[in-house]
Order: structure tokens, then C-alpha cells, then sequence
């Protein structure tokens, strides 16, 4: 069993509230999904953070986060954040001090706010640091890594300038709890798009689609619509920003999610979460989409808007059975074994023998197999 000093935002609380930021919530869920597995987990997070572990260990509050971005509303506004900011700058120097007393040499320090952590790491690099769900593209500092996805690592080796990957890099697609989705496969008379309002998310793209195909669509997420955009059209029905349970039930009775991004998304978790509750997605063809969203099986991946139409059309053909078959690979429960994996890898290259290191208790070689719907 290992023991995780587990980094969280300075810019949230680690709790399911926050459910429309993607780090924070994997740090709610990584500490859940690895406490079940019995390992240790002391949190460094805000005091109001209500994530499992074994400890939590508060460093920072409301009035820092006040006294940093003033009070605005974060469910209908973009998150605040600056890794130079005096919310980052009071978390570190709260953490790095209480490391002191919590910590003992050799166990992770797990920095999911990447190069925002990297002063933590600095000041204790007797701990074995672990930049444990990389999404972006700069600014890597750790020595062992895990990408949410293929596409983003290998975006990150170039913009790196790195000519070698490194043996321990490793890919780790984000992971999701089951019991927060409801499977439903009767349908009610929608499509969803669920993110920020923002054009590189291809909102246009989901409303042009569903309007060319005389259907009705709602659009939730962070962000003003007719302050952005305009004029709501008649097919489409604004309904804000979604809590835990109103994404719960949007999501199941949905036909289909759109996630027409138009950048290279890292991982898109809102596509696995889509997947979880049997409905079938209609995605950009690049990034983990290309990885994660099975192509007839799954969903649609497109690349014209004569092919968003059809697939909107024809989204019966997707059968919800299988989108949650393959939700089933992106669960705590299995990602939790690609986690115990990958730190079994690290703690052996800090033995004398390194990458030669022998692992006697090895039974099997499973952690990247994936079980696909309908075998």
C-alpha cells in the first residue's frame, strides 16, 4: 500500500459541487477511488472540501479566494485562476509548511494542478513526485507522468521539445463513479450540449446540426448565451449551469451529447459521463475522441456538417447498452488498477536496479486491456 499527498486546486473546494471543473473533480474522485483500494490519503485542499481520504489538511479558505478574485459567481462564470496569484501563492507556502509534519520520505506527492505545484515539489523532493492526470500541453516539470490520453502526450513531447518519450509516461484516461450517472434507455425528445459556452466547444456546431435536423436541443454549461452569441434560437432551450444532479438527469434523457470540439481535446470527461448514463455521443474526430468515442458503437465522430445532420438523424442506430459497456472501462474500479500499476513501476525505479527491477509477484499483464461492448 502506498501513501498519497494528494495536491488539489487552490482555486476551488475538492467536493462534488465543483462538479463543472475537470481537475478538481478528479481529485475528489482519484481520493476516493485509491482510499477504497486501502492505500493512504492525506488531501492539502480548501477547509470546506468534503472529498474522502484519510486526512484533510487545510490550506487555504473563502477569504483567500476573496481577497484573490473578489465574489463572483463561478457556476455561471469561468473559473478564476493564475498560477502567480496570491490564492496559488498562499496554498503553496501553506503546503510546503505542512508537509513538514505529515509527510515521510518516498511517498507520492501527487501535483494535479501541474506547474501550479511544482514550488511544493521543489521544496520537498524527498517525496516522489507525480504529475498524475496531465490534460495540458506546457509546463511539465515532474519526473513521472500520466496522460489523460494519447493525443495529449504526444501533443506535449512537441511543444516540449522532447526528442525521446520517457519509459514512464504513461497513459491513465480520467475515471468516473457509476453510482453518479443514472442508465436510462428510453429516451425523451432532446440532444444535449453540456460545457462551456464558448465557440471552441462548437456550441454553433451542435445548434446549426440539431436546427438542420428539426430537433430540439438544450445547452448547459458556465457562460451567457445571449451576451455571447445573441439570440437563443426557437429549437433550443438555455438551462444553465448544471449541479450534480440536474447533469444526472440531463444526461440520461438525452438522444445524444454533442461535443463538437474544435481543438484537440485532451480527454472530454463529459463524453465518458455521456456514456455512463447509455447515451451515445456526436463528436469532432481528433483528440480522445478518436480514442474514446467508438465510432457506430458508441456514437458518431464527424467532420462536415452534412455528417453531423445524418448522425443526428440516425442516433437510433447507436444501441445505449453498449455506450455503457464501454463507460464500464473508465470507472474507479478499473482505472484504479491502471493507477496501482503505474506507481508499482515507479517505487521499483527507485530501486538500485531501476528499469531492470523485477517484480516476483507479478500474476498478470492486464492494466491496459480494454473490454469492448458486445464481447
Amino acid at each position: 500500500m502506498y501513501t498519497f499527498h494528494v495536491l488539489s486546486l487552490p482555486h476551488t473546494v475538492a467536493s462534488t459541487e465543483y462538479v463543472s471543473c475537470a481537475y478538481t473533480q478528479k481529485v475528489v474522485k482519484f481520493c476516493k477511488m485509491m482510499k477504497d483500494r486501502g492505500h493512504t490519503v492525506y488531501l492539502y485542499a480548501h477547509e470546506n472540501s468534503t472529498a474522502v481520504c484519510d486526512r484533510l489538511i487545510p490550506v487555504t479558505n473563502d477569504q483567500v479566494l476573496i481577497d484573490t478574485y473578489g465574489e463572483y459567481d463561478w457556476r455561471h462564470n469561468q473559473f478564476k485562476h493564475n498560477v502567480s496569484d496570491n490564492a496559488q501563492k498562499t496554498f503553496n507556502a501553506n503546503t510546503i509548511k505542512a508537509l513538514k509534519d505529515t509527510k515521510s520520505a518516498g511517498d507520492f506527492l501527487l501535483c494535479f494542478w501541474g506547474y501550479g505545484h511544482k514550488e511544493v515539489a521543489d521544496a520537498h523532493q524527498d517525496l516522489i513526485s507525480v504529475e498524475p492526470g496531465i490534460g495540458y500541453h506546457t509546463g511539465l516539470f515532474a519526473p513521472y507522468r500520466v496522460f489523460e490520453s494519447y493525443s495529449v502526450r504526444d501533443i506535449a513531447y512537441e511543444r516540449m521539445k522532447w526528442g525521446n518519450p520517457g519509459w514512464y509516461d504513461s497513459i491513465i484516461p480520467n475515471y468516473f463513479d457509476p453510482t453518479d450517472f443514472e442508465y436510462r434507455e428510453e429516451k425523451e425528445d432532446y440532444f444535449l450540449y453540456l460545457g462551456r459556452l464558448v465557440e471552441i466547444k462548437g456550441i454553433h456546431i451542435a445548434i446549426q446540426a440539431t436546427q438542420r435536423a428539426g430537433v430540439k436541443l438544450k445547452i448547459a454549461g458556465q457562460g451567457d448565451y445571449e451576451r455571447d452569441f445573441g439570440k437563443v434560437p426557437e429549437h433550443v432551450e438555455i438551462v444553465g449551469f448544471a449541479d450534480a444532479e440536474k447533469r444526472k438527469s440531463l444526461m440520461a434523457g438525452a438522444k445524444a451529447l454533442f461535443v463538437p470540439s474544435y481543438y484537440v481535446e485532451p480527454f472530454g470527461g463529459v463524453m465518458v459521463e455521456a456514456f455512463f448514463s447509455g447515451t451515445p455521443v456526436i463528436s469532432s474526430d481528433w483528440g480522445s475522441f478518436a480514442e474514446n468515442n467508438l465510432h457506430g458503437k458508441t456514437g458518431y465522430r464527424c467532420r462536415t456538417m452534412e455528417q453531423f445532420v445524418w448522425a443526428t438523424k440516425n442516433i437510433e442506430n447507436i444501441k445505449p447498452q453498449n455506450c455503457r459497456e464501454w463507460a464500464e472501462n473508465f470507472s474507479l474500479e478499473s482505472i484504479a488498477l491502471m493507477y496501482e500499476e503505474f506507481f508499482q513501476m515507479v517505487k521499483l525505479a527507485q530501486t538500485p536496479e531501476g528499469w531492470y527491477s523485477e517484480n516476483p509477484e507479478r500474476e498478470e499483464l492486464n492494466w491496459m486491456i480494454k473490454k469492448y461492448p458486445g464481447k
